[in-house]
């Protein structure tokens, strides 16, 4: 598709933001950075939920006739695929019209097939970068793909559980299995769930916020006073690799900040473009 289609449209980025970590806007600027220096459209905007500058806020300064709203979310779950659809008054087919621009609200980053190779790629990088005492090959790891999951939205930890199933057809690994934060199985049932020493855990979240840099750590079995002193030292909440309850844990960064995000937020505006 050329990149003059895109030359009458906004680009807003939603991620859903947070007011307890600064951290977890970074990727929505991140990549829009990167989107805006390639120039494909008239603007490209960050925009969230839970923090400034709020997507509302957001929408009424925009000047183009088309606006296109990727959401920076994981799953098609309570607040991608409920709330903020409701709250932005879009109707079934995720539109709204007739308003003073053709707002376009596209499908959430995290159900995009390429996700596979992300999450590869994060769990490859992590044992590359701490090869102690040396790296181990994917046939003696096991792979969890951390979610937070809801019980508020069956949908919420879909987009892990078809990761997961992709990544086991690929048999690469001695084992892959879901964990999740809110439901079963949970973050530290992995050492359970391992048959191998070596675990290698990927958080299937967009940034490297409150879950991913305390929550999950705790969970893992490090003592909370030690990760707030590392977080607040600046340094890393998880050493790469811990031994914890016999295994051997490599803790890799959240998928968001993944350079190839961009790709598939350029991907999802050209689905929903060619939808209408």
């Amino acid at each position: 598709m050329a990149t003059d289609d895109f030359a009458d449209a906004t680009l807003v980025l939603l991620g859903h933001g947070t007011t307890q970590n600064e951290d977890s806007a970074a990727p929505v600027y991140q990549h829009a950075a990167e989107l805006r220096r390639r120039n494909i459209f008239a603007e490209v905007r960050e925009a969230f939920w839970k923090q400034e500058p709020q997507v509302k806020q957001v929408l009424a300064t925009v000047s183009t006739p088309r606006v296109f709203i990727v959401p920076l979310f994981v799953s098609e779950g309570y607040f991608s695929g409920e709330v903020i659809p409701r709250e932005l008054g879009l109707d079934a087919d995720f539109s709204l019209q007739p308003s003073a621009f053709s707002l376009l609200y596209c499908r959430p980053i995290g159900t995009h097939d390429s996700m596979t190779n992300v999450l590869l790629a994060r769990a490859r990088e992590v044992i590359e970068q701490f090869p102690f005492p040396r790296a181990p090959k994917p046939k003696d790891l096991t792979l969890f793909i951390a979610g937070h999951g809801t019980e508020r939205s069956g949908k919420s930890r879909k987009a892990i559980e078809r990761q997961v199933d992709l990544l086991r057809a690929m048999n690469l690994y001695a084992a892959i299995h879901a964990i999740f934060l809110e439901e079963s199985p949970r973050i530290a049932d992995c050492y359970q769930l391992a048959q191998t020493k070596n675990l290698v855990i990927v958080p299937f979240f967009i940034s490297d916020g409150l879950h991913t840099q305390e929550d999950i750590p705790v969970l893992l079995g490090e003592a909370k006073p030690t990760v707030q002193q590392r977080l607040q030292s600046g340094q890393p909440t998880w050493r790469n690799p811990t031994e914890k309850n016999g295994k051997l844990v490599w803790y890799a960064p959240a998928v968001g900040t993944e350079p190839h995000i961009a790709d598939v937020i350029l991907e999802r505006v050209r689905e929903t473009s060619l939808k209408r």
